[in-house]
């Protein structure tokens, strides 16, 4: 499993959600700042959270913005090449 793909299973263990009073479902990933989801469906939410949770880390990465680690995975370590 690439570092990439188990960061995302990991942080999506982490997810957090709830029905709303409107029978909608709110899904957030509390160390990701801003990566929430609110639909129709639980598998709908988990679909749109995992899609949000993934732009928001290419944004990170692309911009050199720090990334909360999570289960031990620390993606802001960087490497040099030999």
């Amino acid at each position: 499993m690439s570092i990439l793909t188990a960061f995302v299973e990991t942080a999506m263990h982490e997810a957090r959600y709830k029905m709303l009073e409107d029978g909608t479902f709110f899904g957030e990933i509390p160390s990701c700042p801003g990566v929430w989801a609110n639909e129709k469906t639980l598998e709908l939410c988990r679909d749109v959270l995992r899609e949000v949770l993934e732009e928001w880390l290419i944004l990170k990465l692309r911009d050199g913005d720090l990334i909360p680690t999570i289960g031990g995975i620390d993606l802001n370590v960087i490497t040099s090449e030999s």
